[in-house]
């Protein structure tokens, strides 16, 4: 090989060196924002079981919470810029493949597109709130109702509802039952963890995951029923979701375990930005 070929080659390796580095960093911290805002809604809910808050139990919610912190307009911003980073490793997932035998494959790139979408979305979310300091648009259950009108009007939209509830459910199962089988494994370097790290690392796992799973698939529920009884009022966003857990024979306690287990969501979401392999 020839120098100038030799020079090329170790542009390349330090060009690609240098986007892995960025692209572990943004998906660190994007984790980390993902903490956060499952560690305030969690805490959130936990208020409302004991009848001790008035605020929404949903992304709004925590980011109000957050704001009236010491330094709260710092931590929007870093909540926000760490969200972009999250949007920005899952759109080079799907650009350049992710982590895994099958990394490259189209739909290992299509959920990745997903999620960059949802993120993207996300990180919107909370940077206009740090910049205009209100919840723009009203909660997630007024957001839910609105979106499920909207549908219901147009041709077909009574099954495109209640398609995308089944859907929902769907992912929550599946979320769930990943939490449970400890699927994540596969994407955490757990020869860098102790034993007893190990330990609580799938307590938060499973117990988050599964609760995590829960709420979607309820959420998914809620959006069947409004499909079935064409009343987009039955329609439920993140905080009536959780509330609906109070209102069960057990009360308010399946809304303690639920919300204690977002809390431990939370906390393995700060596990995937330390040990996650990116």
């Amino acid at each position: 090989m020839n120098t100038s070929a030799m020079a090329q080659s170790g542009r390349f390796r330090a060009r690609r060196m240098a986007r892995g580095s960025a692209t572990e960093g943004a998906a660190r911290a994007g984790f980390a924002a993902r903490g956060v805002i499952y560690l305030l809604v969690g805490a959130l809910a936990l208020q409302i079981a004991f009848g001790g808050s008035g605020r929404q139990a949903d992304r709004g919610g925590a980011l109000q919470e957050l704001a009236q912190k010491p330094f709260g307009a710092v931590l929007l911003w870093a909540l926000g810029i760490g969200l972009v980073g999250m949007a920005l490793w899952r759109l080079s997932e799907a650009l350049f493949g992710s982590v895994g035998k099958d990394g490259r494959s189209a739909r290992k790139r299509l959920m990745a597109m997903v999620r960059f979408a949802f993120y993207a979305f996300v990180a919107y979310s909370v940077l206009s709130f740090a910049i205009s300091r209100h919840q723009s648009g009203g909660s997630s259950d007024q957001q839910s109702r609105d979106a499920t009108a909207r549908v219901l009007e147009i041709p077909a939209g009574q099954w495109l509802v209640g398609a995308a509830g089944i859907a929902i459910v769907a992912v929550g199962g599946w979320i769930a039952v990943r939490a449970v089988l400890r699927k994540y494994h596969d994407k955490l370097r757990l020869g860098q963890m102790s034993h007893r790290t190990r330990q609580l690392v799938d307590v938060t796992g499973v117990a988050g995951g599964a609760a995590r799973g829960l709420v979607f698939a309820v959420a998914g529920v809620f959006a069947v029923r409004a499909a079935v009884a064409y009343e987009p009022d039955r329609a439920k966003g993140l905080d009536d979701t959780l509330r609906s857990f109070a209102d069960t024979p057990l009360g308010p306690w399946l809304l303690v375990c639920v919300a204690a287990g977002l809390v431990l969501f939370g906390v393995f979401s700060f596990a995937m930005a330390r040990w996650r392999r990116v």
